[in-house]
């Protein structure tokens, strides 16, 4: 049984067939930990789904979203992101965000992101090899939510490679490129573009709705409160739409048959993209913190215990998906969790699933060939799962 803790694990061969055994045999599992609590793995899709809508029972803010205990002032401070707050101080945070990432307002963006990627693969196409990660879907993504944002255009490149970095934590190949904090830069930037755009007129974009937005008791954002949800948006931003649009393309060029049905019949690009979702998902798990003794499937969890919900396990739970280790871009209905569910639901995930339906159809109408040309590498990390690095030739 492989360590479901150990971030080297999730680069071998055995995830899928491991967490397979998991739901069959013991769906809730403790899992040891080197130098601290252990915790408990929710492994099924139906237990995912009860976790994250029970938060009275299994809180995000009393020990945060990973697995490995954080200092306690880290964590004071993770508590002013959106992802760390339980009821009722989410709902007051959340609520007046959630229309201006509605599906009707993103839809707007349509042309623009069409038109980005247009410009992104014309300029992966006059290198004809790229790498996806850091060439095609990198910048895609976080044009898109400076766009949203409404940050400058210079930036994006800097706040990409913070991004990165802050998620990279456990890929010493990626954290050493970069000499300081990159989620500590990140937020001072925040802070510092804060300031900036207090003294400029109003304009339409969601730093001008968080700064003159107010939330419980009345009262407007703060600096530092800011700066966490700056953080997590553009992270989020960046790296869930970097994840599927790379992720997705390593799945296409492994499945020859699904690129010719897709070139046939460009209808078939939205359930793509969510089985995409399905199996590449950006996120392997959240941790939430048990509030009060309470059981599942029979296991007992006290009040304290480490609770992680398995996205990468529940996506393929056998419960729900019909042959679920086979990547098949007519699946329907796909009930995917890779957005998480309950409360916590994405926030940006029609923003995601907007970027990437147009960037395949750009794809596979602009290009007749689309191949690796050297080995992808993965990240290594418990937490994120994508591509470090993928390689891949295009030809007209």
């Amino acid at each position: 049984m492989g360590d479901l803790h150990d971030p080297a694990w999730y680069l071998g061969d055995d995830v899928h067939q491991t967490f397979a055994e998991l739901r069959r045999s013991d769906p809730v599992h403790w899992q040891d930990m080197a130098e601290e609590p252990g915790y408990w793995a929710v492994v099924r899709h139906a237990d995912v789904a009860h976790v994250s809508r029970h938060p009275e029972l299994f809180s995000s803010w009393l020990g945060g979203v990973l697995l490995e205990d954080p200092d306690p002032a880290v964590l004071e401070e993770t508590r002013h992101m959106l992802l760390v707050m339980d009821p009722p101080r989410h709902t007051a945070y959340r609520q007046p965000l959630a229309p201006h990432f509605g599906r009707r307002v993103i839809g707007r963006m349509e042309s623009q992101i069409r038109s980005r990627c247009r410009d992104v693969l014309a300029a992966a196409a006059d290198q004809g090899e790229v790498d996806f990660c850091h060439d095609v879907a990198g910048p895609l993504a976080s044009e898109t939510i400076a766009e949203i944002m409404g940050l400058p255009h210079e930036d994006t490149p800097m706040i990409r490679r913070w991004a990165e970095i802050a998620l990279g934590g456990q890929d010493q190949e990626i954290v050493a490129s970069y000499p300081g904090n990159a989620a500590i830069d990140m937020v001072v930037y925040a802070i510092a573009w804060a300031a900036q755009r207090r003294a400029m007129p109003r304009q339409e974009d969601v730093t001008s709705l968080l700064l003159e937005s107010t939330f419980q008791n009345g009262e407007p954002m703060s600096d530092v409160e800011f700066g966490s949800f700056f953080f997590q948006l553009v992270t989020a931003g960046n790296d869930t739409t970097r994840t599927l649009i790379s992720s997705g393309t390593e799945q296409l060029i492994r499945h020859p048959e699904h690129v010719a049905a897709m070139r046939e019949d460009a209808g078939l690009v939205p359930s793509a993209v969510e089985e995409m979702l399905r199996c590449c998902n950006p996120v392997h798990y959240m941790r939430r913190t048990a509030t009060v003794d309470t059981e599942l499937r029979g296991k007992q969890i006290r009040a304290g215990d480490k609770v992680a919900v398995y996205y990468t396990s529940a996506n393929r739970d056998e419960a729900v998906f019909s042959d679920p280790q086979v990547f098949d871009v007519r699946r329907t209905p796909n009930a995917h969790l890779s957005f998480g569910i309950g409360l916590h639901f994405c926030l940006g995930a029609h923003v995601a699933r907007l970027q990437a339906r147009v960037f395949f159809e750009e794809l596979l109408s602009g290009f007749s060939t689309i191949e690796l040309s050297d080995t992808p590498t993965k990240v290594r990390s418990n937490l994120t799962n994508g591509y470090r690095r993928l390689p891949v030739r295009l030809g007209p």
